[in-house]
């Protein structure tokens, strides 16, 4: 059991330390599941939509739901915490460097580079769920399909709907497209 927190501490730090936050943690947090067997990418994929669902940083909610699962409320506090520490971390070194760096050459070309990387990862994790959710063993998922092409269009017909709306109607179509 300690043996368990202490690993969901460290993939948890990792996570923290070399991901930028919300969805792009995603394909991280597979990695760390499924390499220590902890879950399986559809328990991972089923993990983050239970995520985005609830309130709260994406990866704090996947830290605790992860951590449930794998060592119990222990384990949810172990993940946490190593997902807080590189946050806290580095935001206190860059709240006391950012004020006299922001306009430097050199803090400007770290973000030309860091902006394209930060879209490769949400591209890397809408990849990965795409295939999870629409392709499960590789077999396509009618249903899935239909349900996605739906939000798709509800979306572009109305680009300003609540993401909690969206889930709402995903969830009915689900529902009404999937059976009972």
């Amino acid at each position: 059991m300690i043996q368990e927190l202490i690993e969901l501490f460290i993939s948890f730090t990792k996570i923290g330390f070399t991901s930028f936050g919300g969805l792009s943690m995603v394909p991280l947090i597979n990695v760390e599941m499924v390499n220590h067997g902890w879950m399986t990418q559809t328990e991972v994929s089923d993990i983050v939509a239970i995520a985005e669902m609830t309130p709260g940083p994406v990866g704090l909610n996947c830290a605790t739901f992860a951590g449930i699962r794998v060592a119990g409320m222990a384990g949810a506090l172990s993940a946490n915490f190593g997902m807080l520490v590189p946050t806290f971390t580095l935001c206190l070194i860059v709240a006391i460097y950012y004020v006299k760096f922001k306009d430097s050459n050199m803090m400007q070309r770290i973000l030309y580079g860091i902006r394209p990387a930060g879209i490769g990862l949400i591209f890397a994790t809408m990849l990965t769920l795409g295939i999870s959710n629409y392709a499960p063993g590789y077999v396509i998922s009618i249903p899935s399909m239909i349900v996605g092409c739906m939000i798709v269009a509800v979306m572009i017909k109305f680009p300003k709907i609540s993401v909690v709306k969206i889930i709402i109607i995903a969830a009915i179509l689900g529902l009404i497209i999937g059976g009972f």
